[in-house]
């Protein structure tokens, strides 16, 4: 039996990991936390204040900014919602330097912010950046600045890590899990679905249109993050078969997409990953989606359709032949590629593998000697451990097992 870790997962300073969620990267945290403490771990989630506590849980708190009048009123002033997301993440990363490996184990960074890693080699234990998105411009400059020293990174998907090849030259692939007991296995034979954020990026009005053109029903479900975008593309579609029934807790959600003849997936940037695939397919439920970022590393042939990005005469072509599907081999399909068991078993061995090397009297994991690698942490000094979700190396990145190229598949 393996020894409990001390976790510290650090997720946004700005957003509650509570439900309904605000988005794909606060569902993941929130399973993840409870899942690892399900297991037995000591787990802390660094979250916006009014974060859900799970049993074994605690939350860490963030610490907000009162300034000045003084200083608010210098001509240098920042936006407030950016110096409250500075002040939070710098306090953390220094109250963790200064705790060190008398609290935690291992510190796992969810969150989109530049001072995590930019301070990471102030940090006396090891540390996981996971990457959820595309490379953004703060911390592609923390990452430059800092070498990437201090921490060691994964990303969501394979696209995903070949977006922040520039940046980080070794980057272990763990595709993102979902616990199959919370999306069961729906009789469908209802409406189309759509589900996630009402924005623009996302085109739930798109998937609109398709439905129009097939002869069907369509149900829309998610925060509306963007209520102009709603008001003009969305809601003038609405009425009898078009309906939004507003943003569903978990079990709600796990409800509609279950009774969901299939979902339509419409993205119009490059998704990270696909956690709406992920989970549609876990209930059974066949997907159409659009081909972009690494949403076709998720779906294959048994278990929905892809269809070029943005054509929504092609989606509507295809949602006949997709709600032919068997639901049990959909649910089979993700249950092999998209569980949440097959996740953490990525993760666990990337921690113990990060602490045994933090713990090498030299130190050549997380502070390498010069000309070791040219940007970026990475996991050349790791030995290759043939383990569930660590896989070999590929074009630069350590592709985690649960991948295969032409396949299955967050939001």
């Amino acid at each position: 039996m393996m020894p409990k870790l001390r976790i510290a997962l650090i997720a946004s300073s700005r957003f509650p990991i509570r439900q309904p969620f605000a988005g794909g990267l606060e569902a993941h945290v929130w399973h993840l936390s409870r899942t690892l403490a399900e297991r037995g771990h000591e787990v802390s989630v660094f979250a916006a204040r009014g974060s859900d506590e799970a049993a074994g849980c605690r939350t860490l708190a963030v610490r907000p900014l009162q300034m000045s009048k003084s200083a608010q009123a210098d001509a240098s002033m920042a936006p407030e919602w950016f110096m409250a997301d500075h002040h939070a993440y710098l306090t953390l990363m220094l109250q963790l330097a200064a705790s060190g490996r008398g609290e935690f184990d291992i510190i796992h960074n969810h969150s989109l912010h530049y001072l995590p890693v930019a301070m990471a080699s102030m940090l006396s234990i090891p540390m996981l950046t996971t990457v959820h998105t595309p490379p953004t411009p703060w911390l592609e400059s923390a990452i430059d600045a800092s070498g990437g020293t201090g921490t060691h990174f994964a990303a969501v998907s394979g696209h995903t890590a070949a977006l922040w090849r520039k940046s980080i030259r070794r980057i272990t692939v763990v595709p993102n899990g979902i616990d199959s007991t919370r999306w069961p296995l729906g009789a469908g034979g209802g409406p189309l679905l759509w589900f996630g954020r009402m924005t623009a990026e996302k085109a739930p009005h798109l998937a609109i249109s398709a439905a129009q053109r097939a002869g069907w029903p369509l149900t829309l479900a998610g925060p509306i993050s963007d209520p102009q975008y709603f008001d003009q593309q969305v809601k003038p579609s609405l009425g009898r078969e078009i309906r939004y029934v507003g943003h569903l807790d978990q079990e709600q959600l796990a409800a509609v997409v279950g009774r969901a003849s299939a979902v339509l997936v419409t993205p119009m940037w490059d998704e990270p990953y696909g956690l709406v695939v992920a989970e549609a397919m876990c209930c059974g439920t066949p997907v159409v989606a659009f081909a972009r970022g690494g949403v076709p590393e998720l779906i294959a042939p048994q278990a929905g359709r892809l269809v070029p990005a943005g054509d929504v005469a092609r989606m509507a072509g295809e949602i006949p032949d997709a709600v032919k599907l068997s639901r049990p081999e959909v649910r089979e399909h993700a249950l092999r590629g998209c569980s949440s068991e097959a996740m953490l078993s990525a993760y666990l061995h990337l921690y113990r593998r990060l602490i045994e090397h933090r713990e090498d009297t030299h130190d050549r994991l997380l502070h390498p000697p010069p000309g070791v690698w040219s940007s970026g942490a990475g996991d050349e000094h790791l030995p290759r451990a043939a383990v569930p979700g660590d896989g070999a190396e590929l074009d630069g990145h350590s592709r985690s097992a649960p991948v295969r190229r032409g396949r299955e598949a967050t939001a």
